[in-house]
């Protein structure tokens, strides 16, 4: 009888132990490792195109990318809402960011289209996982 319950209870150490083991939360991950913001190795290829046709940067008035971290939407149209904002070259159909993380952005631009001689504007939220490489993204932009 006694080496009955011995077995009983090794065998219940056992299974107790298995459980624990089996159901043991990883603390060593990081639970969100994609926190945007600036300091990785992402570029960004921001190409504003207005009913399709890429709108590139003129003098005087060049493409511009704002660009708020850590959101999914508009924050509004003034510059100050973002985190960071880069303008095109004059000529360039593109903007480029370059020095970003992986994580959720709002990607809003701005730019000036000749064929109406208005200025356009719009934007798109944006995510990736990615911690390198080169993202191409047109964002759609509209008249005001």
């Amino acid at each position: 009888m006694i080496h009955l319950k011995k077995i009983a209870l090794i065998t219940a150490v056992i299974s107790v132990t298995a459980v624990m083991i089996s159901c043991k939360k990883d603390v060593d991950l990081p639970i969100d490792t994609c926190v945007a913001g600036t300091g990785g190795e992402v570029m960004l290829v921001l190409q504003p195109e207005h009913h399709g046709v890429a709108i590139p940067s003129i003098p005087g008035y060049p493409d511009s990318a704002f660009i708020k971290f850590n959101v999914n939407e508009f924050p509004g149209d003034n510059p100050d809402l973002y985190d960071l904002v880069v303008t095109g070259n004059e000529g360039d159909n593109y903007v480029v960011v370059t020095g970003l993380k992986c994580g959720s952005y709002y990607i809003y631009m701005t730019g000036k289209d000749t064929s109406l001689d208005e200025r356009v504007r719009g934007g798109i939220p944006y995510s990736f996982e990615e911690t390198s490489g080169v993202k191409v993204i047109k964002i759609p932009i509209t008249e005001d």
